[in-house]
């Protein structure tokens, strides 16, 4: 529902692009890990990937849960509650690895939360936590690193301005950009893990950012189309429980 819901809804508030790199697969089993700059980027980052035929479970802070209708929709969704600073909080990490046994995606942000305050200039990614990191070593899953640009765009600063921005993106239609990147398998102690996750995400974000001003890093994947990925055999491997 969550999906179908952004990917109906994303377009009305601005322009969405999605890339894939040459070598991007989205498996079943696969963590995706994305960057958080802006309450609105989960709704974009759901929508680009049903536009690959993916509707992943979702990690995301357990007070969602208490929101009227969508709780009910995360709850639906079989999405997983992350409880900090909670004696439950480790089990996220066991739901999210019997969603993944499943052959489902999970969605999951490494930084944990978004930037406070600030205008729509775009920002790098943030330290990750190590959940993402732990994930990864307990089920052996490999990680797909997501990168988005211009959610800020659409929301971002103080309340005011979240709602005033929220409200006239119909009129703006920002430039919005999702990339998916190559997958990597993460290695070492959980330190060493998270910096490889976090570095991978950072090459993904710089190339979706890029047309926003962003300079590209040469490290960063190459992009091609969603006409080359629908094509290509990315394809063969876009599936979901």
């Amino acid at each position: 529902m969550l999906s179908r819901t952004a990917a109906a809804l994303v377009p009305f508030f601005g322009r969405l692009t999605v890339t894939v790199d040459a070598e991007g697969e989205l498996a079943p089993g696969s963590i995706v890990a994305a960057n958080h700059t802006s309450l609105s980027d989960p709704a974009i980052v759901l929508a680009a990937l049903r536009q690959l035929g993916v509707e992943p479970v979702v990690m995301a802070a357990a007070g969602l849960w208490r929101v009227p209708l969508l709780g009910r929709a995360l709850v639906r969704g079989g999405h997983v509650p992350v409880r900090r600073a909670d004696p439950r909080a480790a089990g996220c990490l066991d739901d999210a690895a019997a969603a993944l046994a499943r052959g489902r995606l999970v969605l999951i942000y490494g930084e944990g939360g978004i930037p406070e305050g600030g205008d729509a200039t775009e920002q790098p990614p943030r330290p990750f936590r190590t959940g993402l990191a732990r994930l990864a070593a307990a089920t052996g899953a490999p990680v797909v690193p997501l990168g988005q640009s211009g959610a800020r765009r659409v929301t971002s600063g103080g309340a005011l301005r979240q709602f005033a921005g929220l409200a006239t993106a119909p009129l703006r239609r920002p430039d919005l950009r999702v990339h998916i990147g190559a997958p990597v398998r993460l290695t070492g102690d959980p330190a060493t893990a998270t910096a490889q996750a976090r570095h991978a995400v950072t090459d993904a974000w710089r190339t979706a950012a890029h047309p926003h001003g962003v300079p590209a890093d040469q490290a960063a994947f190459p992009a091609f189309s969603m006409a080359a990925a629908r094509s290509s055999r990315i394809g063969a491997h876009l599936s979901y429980e």
